[in-house]
């Protein structure tokens, strides 16, 4: 299965009524500019997802700092941008991978395929030349079905579970940099480290100049990993866990799992345990 397409695949089949263009530019640091950019530019036909009003619910107390969008909502919002099932999605954000990522497995939980990244994001995609516009299009209303995909996504519950039993399978993967993950820096959630048991794979190894390793480089990444192994792959806050679970996906690993809420929602069960330093063992590790 593919994940990716390149902008010269794009370019090639931008006029095809078949194919809506999704665009998922996001700044966490400037919450509105992703907004703006796509009104200053963006890849023709394209309509906006923006990260914390549609690709996420509003911040409670527990759920992590970017939990899943109501499916109704999201349901709504996607037709509204003419997408049915029949429709083959492709989302893109500023190059990072992380934003659009964060749309490709929204729209694969809800049962989706026939969706994929775009490799090197506006960024590829403008300095090549294409043709961009402000122009914003007015799509008629589809009509979507859902059929959630529940083995795609790990509960609270399991993941818990999996530290209390300090369980050798799932597998948890953190997807953060190496500095958050051992607890030496963080700049977010409320307690620097990583859940108990995780490995580390920092998420954007898997990507170079914004555009996905083939399959060969992503299974190098996981070769200390089965591919029957079954993963839980977590991040912050669930949103730079997404592309690493594409990775793992064209590593060939097939029972992936996110944890959607991620260490914001782990960290937010105050007698939940934390760890910190560096892994021993990558696929029974015992924190040093």
């Amino acid at each position: 299965m593919n994940f990716v397409v390149s902008k010269e695949w794009l370019e090639e089949h931008l006029n095809n009524d078949q194919i809506k263009i999704v665009d998922c530019r996001f700044d966490l640091g400037d919450l509105e500019k992703g907004s703006r950019l796509y009104k200053e530019n963006h890849i023709p036909g394209a309509v906006y997802f923006d990260l914390e009003k549609q690709l996420s619910a509003p911040v409670s107390k527990h759920g992590g700092r970017h939990p899943l969008p109501d499916i109704a909502q999201f349901k709504s919002d996607i037709e509204k941008a003419g997408i049915d099932n029949a429709k083959t999605v492709i989302a893109y954000d500023g190059g990072e991978g992380s934003y659009a990522s964060r749309f490709w497995w929204l729209l694969q939980f809800l049962g989706h395929e026939k969706v994929f990244v775009l490799n090197e994001g506006f960024k590829g995609w403008d300095e090549a030349g294409y043709v961009t516009t402000k122009d914003i299009p007015d799509y008629e209303t589809a009509e979507f079905e859902v059929n959630i995909r529940n083995e795609m996504m790990a509960s609270y519950e399991e993941v818990k579970e999996v530290v209390e039993q300090e369980k050798k399978s799932p597998i948890l993967i953190d997807s953060r940099e190496g500095r958050r993950y051992i607890g030496e820096v963080e700049p977010i959630d409320r307690i620097p480290g990583h859940i108990p048991g995780a490995i580390n794979k920092f998420w954007a190894e898997g990507l170079e100049q914004g555009s996905f390793k083939d399959s060969k480089e992503q299974k190098k990444r996981f070769a200390e990993l089965d591919s029957k192994d079954q993963i839980i792959v977590y991040c912050g806050s669930g949103v730079t866990a997404a592309p690493n679970y594409i990775a793992l996906k064209m590593a060939g690993f097939h029972n992936v799992k996110l944890y959607a809420g991620s260490y914001s929602d782990w960290v937010s069960y105050e007698q939940n345990p934390v760890a910190k330093g560096k892994i021993n063992n990558k696929k029974n590790p015992n924190i040093s």
